[in-house]
């Protein structure tokens, strides 16, 4: 992660935004916890609800989408169904056409980060799947999430 924060040690306070995401029953593998796999799910839900919630992304019929094209999940203490997963989301870094968010896991009402990880959006047109630039309203929002790298 860019921040210079140790990941472990970061709190809820670090993030501009919460998300509460409920785990599921199918979450959970073999070994009893939350598969590896859904913490991109978690990543995506924070993010892309936080958009929808602003205005700024319509996912049926705005123009311009964000894809992600890189992503990164450090994992330290596992959860399981029926845990609550409070997302914390941050920006790091807008460019052009790229954002890139951080995002911090907690379980349920605890202190310690479970995971922590980011993903880059590179936002492009939907119709010819080509970067564009971010349009302005989104720009205001992500630069709202941002902290200091």
């Amino acid at each position: 992660m860019e921040n210079k924060i140790d990941p472990k040690a970061q709190t809820r306070a670090d993030y501009k935004h919460v998300a509460k995401i409920t785990t599921r029953w199918m979450d959970n593998d073999i070994y009893g916890h939350v598969n590896n796999v859904n913490y991109y799910s978690y990543f995506d839900t924070a993010v892309n609800q936080y958009l929808i919630e602003q205005g700024v992304l319509d996912i049926h019929q705005g123009e311009v989408v964000g894809f992600v094209v890189e992503t990164s999940c450090s994992y330290y203490r596992p959860v399981a169904f029926p845990d609550r997963v409070e997302a914390g989301i941050r920006v790091s870094r807008v460019g052009g056409s790229s954002v890139r968010y951080e995002i911090g896991l907690f379980r349920n009402d605890e202190p310690e980060i479970i995971a922590a990880g980011y993903f880059v959006h590179v936002y492009v047109d939907r119709a010819s799947g080509r970067p564009t630039p971010i349009p302005a309203a989104t720009r205001a929002v992500l630069e709202g999430l941002m902290v200091n790298a």
